[in-house]
């Protein structure tokens, strides 16, 4: 066996390292992956007003903060009984799905799209038959003009002719495991400058009703505090204007591109190269008419599409057998002496990520999770979404559970998005029409329970997020968070589970160990978000603070 490791990997966020072990055929037979940095915001929250759970909990990633922020709020109204206006509902709703479509096309276009385009193969490219080549996929596709593509493959040029590619350095081009002709590598490339404007005009949408972005302001125990924004109409239709901006970049450059991709790695599509465990997680969500809602909750387990078993909260459990906790305290072990994890033995720790764990196993959760889980049962919305990209790229249901599967997942879901978030929307123009403008329930903090608990599950960009928050003396005594990439990046359990990302490595073949492109794939089609280490030093390396953190998720 032979041991490859990739440290760190990059196009992510946070500090990922993988281990594999390949044999003579290069093919993966294990695979160890871990989480490098130290997150315990959890512990900064001890001792603090509930009431600012949520402005502390969303520092816990620059990427997703919405998505924390919010629910620290709804687990500390969980706990106090607190049910907010449907308004102030609906703003959180606005804010979480225009940050869904932000996040799934800045991952598609900026994190793992060169994981499947050679950007030296695009300087190839003739102009003309790459617009040819759009309307392949596409009635009307996005910038598509010859001038269009002979200016983006000028910009390459120069990059090249200046001896660096800059954004595009340090990549494996020439690799044999890209499919893609010239025509198709420079469409792609071109998109992926207009993802660039797409992130930042998406991003202002977000900040209408989170005052910013990211790190938003507005969201608030009982409520939010954007009833200016709410009442005013040029906001409201600054917040329509971006989504149908955005919603015309999914349909005409996204969904089609990944189509593309779809169609050029068929072959790994059907091998079922990057499947995992076959178990996913997803617990629904985001009302918007008479009890109809974009996502249903549900367990499969094995790839059993035909039995969706209910999401029972109960059976989540936290192990730590393989991670670096001992005796309720961080326990880092180090590496062996070549600069390996420490593997070999099965009681081994190795990652700073613990290991979720429902009904004591594995599970995958994210877009794939919620696309098959709403589809399965019976969501008439999201449905004609799926069965119109499965008949275009002549796939079934069970392929989208694939590297290349993940992905059409999220295009699939960033357009059925973008088409119901104009419902959102109009719910929230027609209470203001019928005099319904209230945004807040009010409370009196002194009055509420001086002991409580409180939970929030929710649907994130990628997959389940829960916070747990356990108040005495009106003070936060304990605060745990499991995030989607707890549950995707786990490590090994005390059963010697997998975790999906290790599981979904398992099995591929690598063209060329010294270029393990296809490890990336598989990896950055989960969209990895490590979150960050609570261990913080000054500049000059002088220790600030020192933490530590109960392993037991018991509050």
């Amino acid at each position: 066996m032979k041991k490859i490791v990739i440290d760190p990997i990059t196009r992510i966020e946070g500090h990922l390292r993988a281990e594999i072990e390949i044999d003579e055929n290069n093919i993966v037979k294990e695979a160890y992956v871990s989480g490098q940095l130290f997150r315990g915001i959890e512990i900064i929250l001890k001792g603090r007003d509930p009431r600012d759970a949520g402005l502390l909990a969303g520092r816990i990633c620059g990427v997703c903060t919405n998505v924390h922020f919010r629910a620290a709020v709804s687990a500390v109204e969980d706990a106090y009984g607190i049910d907010n206006p449907v308004n102030s509902e609906i703003i959180r709703d606005l804010m979480a799905l225009a940050l869904f479509i932000q996040d799934h096309v800045i991952h598609f276009y900026h994190l793992h799209l060169l994981d499947f385009v050679d950007v030296t193969k695009a300087l190839e490219a003739d102009p003309k038959l790459t617009s040819k080549t759009g309307h392949k996929y596409s009635s009307r596709p996005y910038a598509n003009s010859h001038a269009h593509y002979i200016d983006v493959k000028e910009k390459l040029h120069k990059f090249v002719k200046a001896g660096k590619l800059g954004l595009f350095s340090n990549g494996y081009w020439g690799h044999k495991a890209y499919k893609l002709s010239a025509e198709e590598n420079l469409l792609l490339l071109s998109h992926y400058l207009e993802a660039m404007k797409f992130q930042s005009n998406i991003s202002r949408a977000i900040a209408i009703f989170g005052a910013k972005t990211p790190h938003p302001q507005t969201i608030v125990v009982g409520g939010v505090t954007s009833v200016a924004d709410m009442l005013n109409p040029q906001r409201l239709n600054d917040f329509i204007f971006i989504i149908k901006e955005a919603k015309e970049f999914i349909d005409r450059a996204y969904l089609p591109d990944v189509k593309l991709i779809t169609q050029a790695y068929r072959d790994d599509i059907k091998s079922g190269i990057g499947s995992s465990v076959g178990n996913f997680l997803c617990v629904g969500g985001y009302k918007f008419d008479k009890g109809d809602q974009l996502f249903e909750d549900g367990i499969i387990y094995g790839h059993n599409l035909n039995d969706i078993k209910p999401f029972d909260e109960s059976k989540i459990t936290e192990e730590v057998e393989r991670a670096w906790y001992k005796d309720d305290q961080p326990y880092y072990t180090d590496l062996n002496e070549d600069g390996t994890l420490k593997t070999a033995r099965s009681d081994d720790k190795y990652s700073w990520i613990k290991a979720p764990r429902y009904d004591g196993q594995t599970m995958e959760c994210g877009p794939l999770a919620r696309v098959l889980v709403s589809y399965q049962k019976g969501n008439k919305f999201i449905k004609p979404f799926v069965d119109e990209f499965l008949s275009d790229c002549d796939l079934e249901l069970m392929d989208l559970s694939t590297t290349v599967g993940r992905n059409a997942a999220r295009a699939i879901e960033s357009a059925y998005i973008g088409e119901y978030l104009f419902k959102f929307i109009n719910n929230l123009v027609e209470n203001i029409k019928y005099y319904d403008t209230d945004t807040w329930t009010k409370y009196q903090f002194e009055t509420l329970p001086k002991k409580a608990k409180g939970r929030a599950f929710s649907e994130v960009p990628r997959g389940v997020l829960s916070h747990f928050v356990n108040i005495e003396d009106q003070k936060i005594k304990n605060y745990q968070v499991i995030a989607p990439t707890t549950w995707n990046a786990s490590p090994k359990d005390g059963k010697d589970q997998r975790g999906p990302y290790e599981e979904a490595l398992v099995g591929i073949k690598l063209e060329d160990p010294s270029k393990p492109l296809e490890v990336l794939r598989v990896l950055h089609s989960f969209d990895p978000c490590l979150a960050c280490a609570v261990h913080v030093i000054d500049l000059k390396g002088k220790d600030l603070g020192e933490y530590k953190m109960n392993a037991d998720c018991s509050i």
